[in-house]
């Protein structure tokens, strides 16, 4: 029913490729490298992938006409700073991540991707890539490898990181990424709707209750009892 075009698919792939290079999502693979098993995080974001840039390339043009893009954006960068106070918060339930399922590391991740990922420049290249070629099979095979493949790059850094930082640094670097791009996201959406002064006042109260709640939670966690491991959740 479906014929496999390989111009299509080398196109998806490679445009991916380079614009996930330094995007949230990969810097988000990284993150979460250093939190979790590595294979279970890759496969998370291929779940996701798949997920997220089939609905893009199925249904991504009729779903902006029933909810805003914008409101899409601006509650995933909203979701970002809630991921970083959570990272935060994650050092006291040690205990508790034994009692996981073996599945909670991939659908955690699986979940912080797939929103990640709405609004984001690789689902709407995947929007237009299927617009261009008319071969939604060729261009989801594209893109979802493409960003396994630059994501698995993001992995492989967080591991090395994992093994050369201090837990208790690794989380607080993780969680700061979460909230500057959660913030970031905010400007971009703000910015063009409520201008540059109303936005650098949104940004100011999100950054300074971001950051105290970051303190108040550091606060209240017990030290970690071998800060130079970094321990990674099942």
């Amino acid at each position: 029913m479906f014929e496999l075009s390989f111009a299509a698919f080398v196109a998806s792939l490679v445009f991916v490729v380079l614009a996930e290079m330094g995007d949230k999502t990969q810097l988000l693979a990284m993150s979460f490298a250093t939190c979790y098993n590595p294979y279970k995080v890759l496969l998370a974001v291929f779940i996701a992938t798949i997920a997220n840039h089939a609905l893009a390339v199925v249904a991504g043009q009729f779903l902006t006409t029933i909810v805003p893009i914008d409101i899409i954006s601006l509650a995933a960068s909203l979701s970002f700073i809630g991921f970083g106070l959570w990272t935060i918060r994650g050092d006291k339930l040690k205990d508790e991540a034994k009692k996981v399922s073996r599945y909670g590391a991939v659908a955690t991740v699986a979940i912080a991707f797939f929103i990640a990922e709405f609004g984001d420049k690789t689902q709407l290249a995947t929007i237009s890539l299927a617009a261009e070629y008319q071969n939604p099979v060729s261009v989801l095979l594209g893109t979802t490898l493409g960003m396994l493949v630059a994501d698995g790059v993001g992995i492989v850094v967080g591991v090395v990181l994992c093994k050369r930082i201090p837990q208790r640094k690794i989380k607080w670097f993780s969680a700061l990424i979460f909230v500057l791009f959660g913030l970031v996201g905010v400007f971009e959406v703000l910015s063009v709707k409520v201008g540059l002064g109303y936005t650098a006042l949104v940004l100011a109260v999100l950054a300074a209750l971001s950051g105290y709640a970051m303190y108040a939670i550091s606060k209240r966690q017990k030290p970690v009892e071998d800060p130079e491991v970094c321990k990674k959740n099942p």
